[in-house]
This record gives C-alpha cells, structure tokens and sequence, in this order.
C-alpha cells in the first residue's frame, strides 16, 4: 500500500507537472507571438509617419535609411512596395508574405493590418501600413515590417529543470506521508487481527501528531476490544451464576427425590413442596433466557393500550406480599389510594417490569420495598425502592447490562444477571426508559424508576 500511494502521488505531481509545461509553453508563445506583433505595428506606424513627414519622392531615395533602420530594428525583413489603386503591388514582400496574407482590401481603405504566419518552430510576425506622401500621387507606398518569433526552448529546458527538481521533492514528501498515513493503519490491522485471533487486550497506540481520523480509528478499536473483553467476562459471570442458578434447584431436587425413592424421609410431602419450589426456580430462569433470546430475535409480541399502571403495579405487589412475609422485609405500595396513572404498554409485560424489580429489590433489601406510581416530571412512572446498601457510583450505569452480577454485594443472593436486563429491554420495546438511583437516603438504597410517555388520561375509557 506504502508503495501503491506513494506511486500515485508522484504520477499525480508528474501529471501536473507536464499539464502545466505545456500550459505554460502555449501561452508564453502566445504572449511572445502578441507582444512581437504590438511592437512591430507601433514601429511601423512610427517609421511610416517618418517617411510621409519626409520630402522623398521614391523609395530608393531613403534606401539607406531603410537598411539602418532596418538593422536597428532586429527585422526579418523591411520593404516599401508601390499598392496601386487597382490592388497591385509592385516590388519585392519580405520573404514569406504574400499579398493575400497582408489583406490588399483592408490596405486600400487606409488601414494598418498585422498578423503571424509560419509553422510550430517559428512565427513570422509581420504588418503592413499605407504610408502617403506628398510627393508621390500615383501610387500609395506601403511600409511592411516582418519579424521571426522563435519558440521558447529554452524556457522547455527550466520547465524540465523545474519538473526534475519538482519530483525529487514530491518523491521525498510522497514517501514521507505514504509512511505516516500507513503506519497508523498497519498498527490498526495488526491489533484487530490480534483481537480477532482472540487477543481481546492488543491495542492501538495513539501516537503524538497523528491526524484526527487516525486517533478516533485508534480509539475505536481500543473501545471494541475493551468492550469485547468486558463481554466475555459478562459471558463467563453469566455461564458462571446460570451454573450455580441451575446446579443448586437441581441438586436439591434429585437429593429430595432420591430421598423419596429410598424412604429416606419423614416428611414427604414437605420433600415435594421443596422439589416443587426448586423447579419452579428452574422455570423461571428458563423462561428469563427464552425473553431474552425472543426479544433479541424480535419475536416478543406486545399488546399496547391504555393501562392503569397504578392498578397493575397493585395487583403485582399483592401477589407478592406472601413472598415478602417470609423473608421478613415490609412491601408497601405508594399511593396507598387507587389513583388511576394511564400510561400506553402491554400490562402482562409491565406487570413482568414491576414483578422483577420487585425481585430485584427483595435480594437486598433489610427492611423495606416501596413501589410507588406518579408523575416524574412530566412523565407517569412506576419505581420501586428498597433499603438495601445501595449501588456504587462506578457499577450505577451497567446494572440494566446482560449477565452482569454485582461481586461486592451483601444481597441475600447472587442472580443470574438477566432480571433487570429483561426489564430494560421490555420499557426499551414499549417506548418507555428505566434508570437507577443510588443512593437514596443516608448512603443507602436504591431506586428503580420506568418513565413512560405521557397519554391524555381524559381519552382513556374506562372498560366495563
């Protein structure tokens, strides 16, 4: 590539190199060519005023004068030839001219013609002007100057000197930036292979000086492979809690029911219940996974409409109390009248939202849940507070991320990470936002709030 860009930077410069020489060439031909020509016609008509000024009666009078003036002048040639009033010229043009070429017409009516002949290593410039006299009736002599314009070659010489010179330095600049252009892309290729050969650590080093482009390359291959490594280890948590979520019901399971089997228990009906609580947990992580993998396929069906969502989150902490008793923690529901709080969503899946940060909540809280509903601004919203040592300020953003457990955590039990998951991509799916506060009061708790977009409550009929 180094190579490639730095061939092409120097075709370019020769490309411009030679439209320019020939640009150059043409047109300082062109103004040789112009310039030559306007000098020419201002010493003819000086040298004509001359000889019609002068009391000479025949050219060869001033034969002398015309060869002076004619070796001052750097001429090709200097005639004065007789212009007949029939259109007849007597004597000799300079070498080169013909009678066409001079415009006899234009002549005869008393004017000054000029113009260039010859071929691509030459130009004969050249004028013509009536020059009258007093002396001389019968005829109208005519001044014609003629002057060689050669081509600029040696001007071809500098433009090539020029051009070699031009090269060099393009050479020299080409390679320097094929070089800084290159190697920051190399670097990228060389970390992004690494990474792709599972490497999730290589990184770009931004150097000093690199153009804006290079550092945002740079760093977002840092961020992907950063992101990537903070993936897989969100992977191995979740593999990880999903293996002990899977080996604790299972091993209580078959111990209860092997118990069973060799009558091993006095109480089998207590065995069952255990056997049938565990299972329960079975489902429930099972049916988390499924959510998940539908949501990510797309395939979770939503049914939006108006919803109470103050009697939805109700019914799903009465449903929840019983649980709440046994692990000695007090659920209230805030207010504690049945206000209606429209809000557009899918009740199942709302009660789903409420019913897993009501969960969440119970894995760490000391004393207290609160779930309350109203207007956050001027959005409804449903939060859920608990009491429990709070969330880090560092750990505050992820806690909505997949598979992702808290390790410093005094819950009561470590989760598999996909509750509060599941919870950010129901509100995502239903327009609706989840955010975590925290801490909430004294250094602790944490508050769980869902904002959902405000709906004119007074289009909203109730159901009979």
């Amino acid at each position: 590539m180094r190579r490639r860009l730095t061939l092409a930077m120097l075709l370019l410069v020769a490309a411009t190199l030679v439209v320019t020489s020939i640009g150059s060439y043409y047109f300082i031909r062109r103004a040789a060519i112009s310039t030559a020509q306007q000098q020419l016609v201002g010493q003819a008509r000086a040298i004509s005023r001359t000889i019609s000024d002068g009391t000479v009666s025949t050219q060869f009078s001033f034969k002398k004068e015309l060869k002076v003036l004619d070796n001052a002048g750097a001429f090709a040639g200097l005639r004065v030839v007789e212009l007949h009033p029939d259109g007849t010229i007597t004597g000799s043009l300079p070498s080169g001219l013909t009678p066409q070429m001079i415009r006899i017409h234009t002549l005869m009516a008393g004017r000054q013609t000029a113009g260039s002949a010859g071929n691509a290593g030459s130009r004969l410039v050249f004028t013509a002007i009536p020059t009258p006299t007093a002396k001389i009736t019968a005829y109208t002599p005519l001044l014609v100057i003629t002057r060689r314009v050669s081509n600029p070659a040696d001007g071809l010489r500098y433009f090539g000197l020029v051009g070699a010179i031009a090269l060099l330095i393009a050479a020299a600049v080409a390679m320097r930036l094929a070089r800084r252009f290159t190697r920051p892309l190399l670097a990228a290729v060389r970390a992004t292979r690494s990474i792709a050969d599972g490497d999730l650590g290589a990184t770009v080093t931004v150097e000093p000086h690199l153009y804006p482009e290079f550092v945002q390359l740079a760093e977002s291959i840092n961020s992907m492979g950063s992101n990537l490594g903070r993936a897989r280890n969100q992977e191995r948590q979740f593999l990880l809690s999903v293996s002990h979520e899977l080996r604790t019901p299972l091993t209580s399971i078959r111990g209860y029911a092997d118990a069973i089997i060799d009558g091993a228990t006095d109480d089998p009906v207590d065995a069952a219940k255990v056997i049938s609580g565990e299972a329960r947990r079975l489902e429930r992580l099972v049916q988390d996974l499924l959510d998940l993998a539908r949501l990510d396929a797309h395939r979770f069906s939503l049914d939006v409409q108006p919803v109470d969502c103050t009697d939805v989150a109700r019914r799903v902490v009465d449903g929840f109390r019983p649980r709440a008793v046994a692990l000695g923690l007090e659920l209230a529901i805030v207010p504690m009248e049945a206000t209606p709080l429209w809000v557009e969503a899918d009740a199942d899946r709302l009660g789903q939202i409420v019913a897993n940060l009501v969960e969440n909540a119970s894995s760490f809280a000391h004393q207290h849940i609160a779930v309350g509903t109203g207007m956050v601004g001027r959005a409804p919203a449903i939060w859920v507070i608990d009491d429990g040592p709070g969330i880090s300020p560092d750990k505050l953003g992820r806690v909505f991320d997949r598979h992702y457990t808290s390790d410093d955590s005094d819950g009561r039990r470590k989760g598999s990470g996909l509750g509060l998951a599941i919870v950010s991509e129901l509100a995502s799916a239903m327009g609706a936002v989840v955010e975590a506060d925290s801490p909430v009061a004294d250094g602790r708790g944490t508050r769980m709030v869902v904002r959902f977009h405000p709906i004119d409550a007074r289009a909203v009929i109730p159901s009979a």
